[in-house]
């Protein structure tokens, strides 16, 4: 389903250019596109998954709960534009933000995970499971952290007028950013 009206085109660069230069704007976006592939998830695992694309504290540190809030009725008017629900279950099993009638992933999310799945090799999954909880999660971070580090390199290199934290910023978007 892609449009490529010359509108839809003038129009998604405008939203890229306030993205960049709006943070409430770049947080309504991320929360939509972060509902739009995963659904059940709590405020603070939203709110960590858009601190981490847009970088701490972009909901603010005094009435950050507030924000979160209005951004979050912003983006359920969003999605009820384009005809979906936005609701939040309280139950055990499956509590957090989603849309109704839609499964816990979206279909290209779904299929991103198969795709990755079908790639890992047995033996390395054994090895892995060997592994305890916290020596896993040290390398999955140091292997995120190496990967963001390479491509932030890189733009400072394409960029030498970078600072590295803006070569870093500019990583996080390119890896969680459509």
């Amino acid at each position: 389903m892609i449009n490529t009206s010359p509108s839809r085109k003038a129009t998604e660069v405008i939203l890229h250019d306030a993205i960049q230069r709006d943070i409430t704007t770049a947080r309504r976006t991320a929360l939509l596109q972060i509902l739009w592939n995963e659904r059940f998830l709590t405020r603070a695992q939203l709110i960590t998954r858009v601190e981490y694309r847009l970088g701490r504290n972009c909901f603010g540190t005094s009435a950050w709960e507030d924000t979160f809030y209005r951004d979050m009725r912003v983006v359920k008017q969003a999605f009820q534009a384009a005809g979906y629900i936005l609701e939040y279950n309280r139950s055990k099993e499956l509590s957090g933000y989603n849309l109704q009638g839609q499964p816990a992933l979206s279909p290209e999310f779904r299929q991103m995970v198969r795709a990755s799945a079908a790639e890992a090799d047995q033996r390395q999954i054994d090895i892995y499971q060997q592994l305890s909880s916290a020596a896993r999660f040290r390398q999955g971070c140091a292997i995120s952290d190496t990967a963001r580090t390479v491509v932030a390199f890189r733009i400072q290199q394409e960029n030498p007028e970078l600072t590295p934290q803006e070569a870093n910023r500019m990583a996080l978007q390119r890896a969680y950013s459509p």
